[in-house]
């Protein structure tokens, strides 16, 4: 398959080896979503050689410090890449990569450009050594490696405009606020207009129409001039720029429909390090209430005294105190709450038909999103999984249901519609 990959008219990267025998899938099942009845064999990364022109340095939502190289375009099955990503100063160091290299790249599992080492030559050595930044190029803060971290992070916070436009984006992604088509050009139009310096800003969106307007006009003008078109005589209205936005009454009313969220994604959706979706439940099972949470953190006065609630570490602790304790991070929260309702906890219904339940969604759902129904699922007590097992008791499907649907039918799993599942679970 390897010598034939160049010729298949799709891109491939590797085969998965399967048992035809389907007893055999249900005798052997799973290790945790994975099957012990099929296997992947990838195929060795396609590598090509191309000079690194320079390393610039991206800041993250967290502050990290994240050195890139900008590459000479090198195609690579089928795709041009330009950029890859050199993780951190250690891995520099490491690669000895200097500015005007010539080096070997690949796409690591045919996805992600890295690179794999450098062409060594006479000219390598005279070239000059790397120096990682100790101050924020966006902010000019006070960069600052721990001792037990191979990340460097910028000290500014919320004053770092990298790190504020990284938030906003974290805080309106599928799994925090779910504000339908506001992306990342959106943030960082408002941003630079200076609409949207803060999460409450976006609830105010609707008072400021007519600068939203200038400030995607301005940005078409912009784009319009990098691309070395003129800019039109007359300006027009702005179209969808890179073909992802929407207008902006629609994205105004996704706003709109998120003043109510529940407290376990307003908790994740502030972007605490080290606080993902789990642990985000952890504090919301633990305290129940917005105000119980934040009175609880007024009353801690080590990690160790949040150590105590079972699933959060000593590091995850940390980073939850100090976020609290910063005053312009309980602001935010003060504005925010202004604009929001934020739920209290619901504990998971114990008496409903499918608590302790272990249910699938596939497919695209019509009454409500993938998250709102896992969510619903969860607060009746159900556990949600990813994948499908013997042990799974529905496999719930909507339209455009694939490879899960499939598995479902094959393990004789029961499979509703959501209209079964809307039965199944009302009125609870």
């Amino acid at each position: 398959m390897e010598d034939q990959r160049l010729f298949i008219p799709y891109d491939l990267d590797g085969v998965v080896y399967k048992l035809n025998d389907l007893k055999l899938h249900e005798r052997l099942g799973f290790v945790g979503k994975d099957p012990r009845w099929a296997v992947a064999h990838k195929f060795a990364p396609l590598k090509a050689e191309t000079t690194l022109k320079k390393i610039v340095i991206q800041v993250g939502r967290t502050g990290a410090l994240t050195p890139v190289a900008e590459l000479e375009p090198v195609t690579l099955g089928g795709v041009t890449v330009e950029r890859a990503s050199l993780h951190n100063e250690d891995e520099i160091l490491r690669k000895d990569v200097r500015e005007g290299d010539r080096v070997i790249v690949q796409r690591a599992g045919d996805v992600i450009p890295q690179i794999v080492s450098v062409v060594s030559d006479e000219a390598h050595y005279k070239r000059e050594r790397f120096t990682f930044p100790d101050q924020c190029p966006e902010c000019g803060s006070l960069a600052i490696r721990e001792e037990d971290e191979a990340v460097c992070r910028c000290t500014g916070g919320l004053i770092c405009p990298a790190q504020a436009v990284e938030r906003l984006i974290h805080f309106v992604s599928r799994r925090a606020f779910d504000i339908e088509g506001f992306g990342d050009i959106w943030i960082a139009v408002f941003f630079k207009a200076k609409l949207v310096t803060e999460p409450a800003d976006l609830f105010t969106l609707k008072e400021k129409t007519s600068a939203m307007e200038k400030a995607l006009q301005d940005y078409r003008v912009a784009l319009r001039a990098a691309k070395g078109k003129a800019a039109p005589a007359k300006a027009k209205s702005p179209k969808k720029p890179e073909g992802e936005m929407k207008s902006i009454t629609n994205l105004l009313a996704a706003v709109e429909a998120r003043r109510d969220i529940s407290l376990e994604r307003f908790i994740y959706a502030l972007g605490i390090r080290h606080v993902g979706e789990a642990t985000a439940r952890l504090l919301a099972q633990h305290y129940h209430s917005l105000d119980a949470l934040l009175s609880g953190m007024k009353e801690v006065l080590a990690p160790d005294d949040l150590t105590s609630i079972e699933g959060v570490g000593k590091v995850m602790a940390k980073d939850i105190l100090g976020f609290f304790e910063e005053p312009h991070n309980r602001t935010v929260i003060a504005h925010l709450r202004n604009h929001v309702r934020v739920h209290d906890y619901v504990t998971p219904n114990a008496q409903s038909a499918v608590a302790g339940k272990t249910v699938v969604f596939t497919g695209k759902l019509e009454k409500m999103s993938r998250d709102e129904a896992k969510a619903n699922a969860q607060a009746l007590g159900a556990k949600v999984s990813s994948s499908v097992s013997k042990k799974t008791d529905y496999v719930i499907a909507g339209p455009e249901a694939g490879s899960k649907l499939k598995e479902a039918q094959e393990l004789k799993v029961s499979i509703l519609s959501e209209e079964d599942w809307l039965k199944l679970v009302g009125g609870q």
